[in-house]
C-alpha cells in the first residue's frame, strides 16, 4: 500500500507508537511519519506508507497550525505539563485583560529568532539537548529563525479561589487558549514561555493540538480505531496527493527511457510532475530541472 493516511493522534501515544500500530493494522512494513508530536500532544500526524515514504522530502517544510493552552503562574523544567514545577510567580491581574493579551499575542507575528527549549531533540556536538538536560548539564542555546504567520486568542479561563469566603485571590490558575499558525521549526513550548514573560509572569504549555500540517487538516484525519475498521478507504494515494501538480504523458519509448533513469529533454518549467504513459496510467513522479526531466518516485 503506497500513500498517506492522516492520523488524529491521541494523548499518551508517541509518534513512533502510531507508526508501529499503523504497520500492524495495514500489514505494511515500510511506514514513517512527518512532524513528531509529543505524547501529551494530539492532532494531525501524517503517516507515510510504502513508496509514499519518499514523499517526506515534499513535506518537511510545511507550516503548521496549533490550538494551544498556556497555563500561567508556573514554570516547569520541560516547558510543558510533563515537567516538574521549578518556579511559581504571582499573576498581575491588570495584565489579564482581553485587550492586553491580544496585543501581546500580536507582538509575536512575523519573522524572529527563537531560543529552543532544553528538552528538545536538537543536537549540539552530536548530542540531543534533552540528553544534556537530563544529566544536569547546561548548553549554550543558539536562536533559530522562525516565523509566526498569525496568532489569535480563543479563550481566557480564570479560576477563582476563595477559601475563606471573603478575599478573592488569583494564584497560578489562569489559562489562555490561543491558535497559532507558524513555520517549521517553531517550538510552541518556547512561545508559551515568551508570552508568559510578556505578561509579567511564568507559564508552561498545558495542552497542544495540531489542527493542520500544510494541506493536511484535522477535519480529514482519522483515529487509529477508525483506520482499523476501514483500512483502505482512508489512504490518500500518491497520485491523489499530487493532484495539483501538472502532468506529463510520455509515449512508450520515452517511458522506457524514463524508467531506466535517462533524463529527457523537455521545455516545461522546473517543477514536480505527475508522469503518465500513453494508456493514461500513473507511473510516478518526475522532476524537471534545466529543461531535463528525471525520474523521482516510481510505482
Amino acid at each position: 500500500m503506497d500513500g498517506i493516511v492522516i492520523i488524529n493522534k491521541e494523548k499518551e501515544y508517541t509518534s513512533h507508537d502510531v507508526v508501529a500500530k499503523v504497520k500492524k493494522i495495514l500489514n505494511e512494513k515500510k511506514v514513517g511519519h512527518t512532524g513528531t508530536l509529543d505524547p501529551n500532544a494530539t492532532g494531525v500526524l501524517p503517516i507515510l506508507l510504502g513508496k509514499g515514504t519518499k514523499l517526506s522530502k515534499y513535506l518537511i517544510n510545511h507550516d503548521k497550525i496549533y490550538n494551544v493552552t498556556l497555563k500561567l503562574g508556573e514554570k516547569t523544567d520541560t516547558a510543558d505539563i510533563e515537567g516538574k514545577v521549578i518556579e511559581q510567580k504571582n499573576i498581575n491581574l491588570q495584565n489579564i485583560t482581553k485587550e492586553n493579551i491580544i496585543k501581546i499575542l500580536n507582538s509575536f507575528i512575523g519573522k524572529q529568532q527563537q531560543i529552543p527549549p532544553m528538552y528538545s531533540a536538537i543536537k549540539v556536538n552530536g548530542k540531543k539537548l534533552y540528553e544534556y538536560a537530563r544529566s544536569g548539564q547546561t548548553v549554550e542555546l543558539t536562536p533559530r529563525k522562525i516565523e509566526i504567520y498569525n496568532i489569535r486568542l480563543l479563550n481566557i479561563n480564570t479560576i477563582i479561589t476563595n477559601s475563606v469566603g471573603e478575599d478573592i485571590t488569583f494564584g497560578p490558575n489562569v489559562e489562555i487558549t490561543f491558535q497559532v499558525h507558524c513555520s517549521k521549526g517553531t517550538y510552541v513550548r518556547s512561545l508559551c514561555e515568551d508570552i508568559a514573560k510578556k505578561l509579567d509572569t511564568v507559564g508552561y504549555m498545558k495542552e497542544l493540538q495540531r489542527i493542520k500540517v500544510g494541506d493536511f487538516d484535522i477535519k480529514n484525519s482519522i483515529t487509529l480505531e477508525q483506520l482499523e475498521k476501514d483500512k483502505e478507504k482512508n489512504v490518500i494515494s500518491i497520485e491523489e496527493f499530487l493532484n495539483e501538480k501538472s502532468q506529463i504523458i510520455l509515449n512508450n519509448k520515452k517511458i522506457d527511457l524514463f524508467l531506466n533513469g535517462v533524463q529527457l529533454k523537455v521545455k516545461n518549467k522546473s517543477n514536480i510532475y505527475r508522469i503518465y504513459n500513453e494508456q493514461n496510467k500513473f507511473i510516478g513522479t518526475g522532476i524537471i530541472e534545466n529543461e531535463l526531466l528525471k525520474r523521482d518516485i516510481i510505482l
